[in-house]
């Protein structure tokens, strides 16, 4: 039997045999058009020149980054390996968002390949949203305004603002907005009045914001006026009193016959003439008029 120390500078030798590999940061996060270092380490192998490749995995799709001794791709020209088997981005841009995989092959260990994944984040800042703001809403009713950017990443949180102060996701969670009804989706950017009130009147403006940063959008004015009701059911009843005056003139006129025509009033009617029947229009070479010559059929 074995001794101890035996045994273990046996399982020392075996490990060593077997192509190990770690990372010092296997979530890496950075600004776009930053560099950044995607580790990749060989801790053990017995192989002097092991092959390394890069790979990106991206919406199932997987594609090389670095093979055979070249970088492939869109990282051509913005990348190179660094300490043997680490890959650096010199350029990162968003579409860099993914998963990378570095696999080393080391033919002359019995373990022959290893591989880890790496989880690249490309922070984009928010652009300016685009907001739309109702001019002016009745007193009573709904209403909604909207919030939106698709430049950022990640997704951009949204935060509504009036007249410089910050609005709750609900109304009724703030003793300041007791009056108003509204809800905020700081997702999708919609802000929505069940029931505008005069004191939902005021300046708003919208901020986008992620990691990377945020960008606001110009302040829009958002009038709330009284509906009229007197007003308009006054005009309803002059619009009906109008159209009751001219029914009523046209029955009139049809009564009186305004509207008969000239031809039922005289009674008579009128008939282009026509060619007497039996009578045959005749042109003579001598004479430069017609005559007419009578048939009789038997």
């Amino acid at each position: 039997m074995a001794a101890p120390g035996v045994l273990l500078l046996l399982l020392q030798g075996c490990a060593v045999l077997a192509v190990e590999l770690s990372t010092s940061n296997q979530n890496p996060v950075v600004e776009e058009y930053q560099s950044v270092e995607l580790s990749c380490i060989i801790k053990s192998t017995t192989t002097n020149d092991p092959r390394i490749e890069w790979k990106k995995i991206r919406n199932d799709e997987t594609s090389y980054v670095y093979f055979d001794n070249t970088i492939q791709g869109d990282l051509k020209g913005r990348a190179k390996i660094q300490s043997k088997s680490s890959l650096v981005i010199l350029n990162t841009s968003r579409s860099d968002n993914g998963k990378y995989r570095c696999e080393v092959a080391a033919v002359d260990d019995s373990k022959k390949i290893d591989e880890i994944n790496i989880f690249l984040t490309v922070r984009v800042k928010p652009v300016a949203p685009k907001c739309t703001v109702p001019k002016s809403v009745p007193v009573g009713k709904s209403a909604a305004l909207h919030c939106q950017e698709n430049e950022g990443y990640p997704s951009s949180v949204y935060s509504w603002y009036r007249n410089s102060d910050p609005l709750p996701n609900d109304s009724k969670t703030n003793t300041k907005f007791v009056n108003s009804s509204f809800t905020l989706d700081p997702k999708t950017g919609t802000l929505t009045f069940s029931a505008v009130s005069k004191g939902d009147m005021g300046r708003y403006y919208c901020i986008a914001s992620n990691d990377a940063g945020s960008a606001k959008c110009d302040e829009q004015v958002l009038e709330v006026y009284d509906l009229n009701i007197g007003g308009i059911v006054g005009g309803i009843l002059v619009v009906v009193l109008v159209l009751s005056l001219i029914t009523a003139g046209i029955c009139c006129a049809y009564r009186k016959g305004y509207f008969a025509s000239n031809s039922r009033s005289t009674g008579q009617s009128f008939k282009n003439p026509g060619k007497p029947e039996g009578v045959n229009y005749l042109r003579t070479n001598d004479e430069g008029d017609f005559r007419h010559k009578s048939s009789f059929v038997i």
